[in-house]
Formats: structure tokens, C-alpha cells, sequence
């Protein structure tokens, strides 16, 4: 419904909040965003709540534009081996559990991770198209923190989403973690995202 003022200040309340929030949808629409994304479901729950929170759905006119249609850039970092070695688990979830491989146990490792990578991120690219919000993905190599900073400075987005878990699997205490270093050192604005709580026991899930 078409929003009219008649005569008084009420009036020009009613017209200036309906500015605010054609401002806001606009600006909404031109919003680029990162979304760290990894195994766990905490980066997946971070990602729906950037998608319902953060995004108006594109258009089918929309669609193919460039310019006007804000988007989310999906980052998911991937360890580096080398011909030595590689850590066991996700990131090394023992940090002390190196395994020592020949060409052909790495070629099978680094296969692995492409299925693992290109599922997470298939998975991801979905909830987007369900949402009607455009999507490019990245998949960089290194140190989760720092490659994630670089990536959204890369890309020069209005804000880095990132869950409060996850990324990586490491121990807090090596990551340090992920989300806290991000904040300190991201020269986007930073967004973290908490996974619901339990009813049950109060704790995260």
C-alpha cells in the first residue's frame, strides 16, 4: 500500500520512514557479503542467517545484472600439503598426527578434498539459489585466519560472516580462534554469528 501524508508532522514521519526503507532495501540489494564456509554446520547455519537477514531476493529483470544485485562471496579455505606429508583429519585435528606419504597417497588425499570441497560448497551455492541471492564461490589455500582476511579484502566486501565454530576443526587455542582473529585483523566489518542455543542444556549446538 502506497504510503500518503495529509496534513501535519504525522504525515512527514509516515513519508520519511517509508524513505528509510527504500534506502535500506536498496542499499540491502547492493550489499556484497563473504561467508566463511566449511564442514561444520556452524558455517552453514551462519550462512542461512546472512540469507534471511541480510539480503532482498533478486528479480528474474535482476538476474543477470552486475551492477544493481548485491551477492554473497562463499570463501572455503583448503590446507596446503606438500610432498612429505599432511596432517590426519580435517585441518589436523590432531595436531601431532602427521602421516608421511608417497605421490600416490597424496594424490588420493588432495582427490578427497576436491569431493569434500566441491560438496560443501554445492551445498552452499543451493541454500543461495533457494533464496534467490546471487553467488560466486572461492576456494583459496592456507591458514584459515589469514586467508579469509585476504579474501574479503580482495573483494572489497561490506561485511565478512563468519560462525563462531568451525572453520577448520583446529583447537581454540591454536586458532585463536578463527572468528576472534578475523575481527582483529579483517578491514571489512565483521559479523559473528552464533549457533542457536540448546533449550535443553543452555550449550550451543
Amino acid at each position: 500500500m502506497m504510503e500518503t501524508s495529509v496534513v501535519g508532522n504525522s504525515g512527514s514521519d509516515q513519508v520519511s520512514a517509508g524513505a528509510g526503507r527504500v534506502e535500506e532495501e536498496e542499499r540491502r540489494m547492493k550489499m556484497k557479503v563473504m561467508v566463511a564456509i566449511d564442514e561444520s554446520e556452524g558455517s552453514f547455519y551462519a550462512l542461512q542467517w546472512a540469507l534471511d537477514q541480510l539480503f532482498v531476493p533478486m528479480t528474474a529483470s535482476q538476474e543477470s545484472s552486475v551492477e544493481s544485485v548485491g551477492r554473497v562471496y562463499l570463501v572455503h579455505v583448503q590446507p596446503i600439503f606438500d610432498e612429505y606429508g599432511y596432517q590426519a583429519g580435517p585441518y589436523g585435528t590432531d595436531l601431532e598426527s602427521v602421516i608421511y606419504a608417497n605421490s600416490t597417497a597424496l594424490d588420493s588425499v588432495r582427490n578427497t578434498q576436491k569431493e569434500r570441497t566441491s560438496a560443501i560448497l554445492s551445498r552452499a551455492m543451493q541454500m543461495c539459489k533457494e533464496k534467490l541471492v546471487k553467488a560466486e564461490t572461492m576456494i583459496v589455500n592456507g591458514d584459515p585466519r589469514e586467508m579469509i582476511c585476504e579474501a574479503a579484502e580482495q573483494v572489497h566486501v561490506n561485511l565478512l560472516v563468519v560462525g563462531s565454530r568451525g572453520l577448520g576443526m583446529l583447537p581454540r587455542v591454536l586458532l585463536g580462534s578463527v572468528s576472534d582473529y578475523c575481527a582483529h585483523h579483517a578491514k571489512s566489518p565483521v559479523l559473528i554469528v552464533k549457533p542457536p542455543m540448546d533449550d535443553k542444556d543452555g550449550k550451543e549446538h
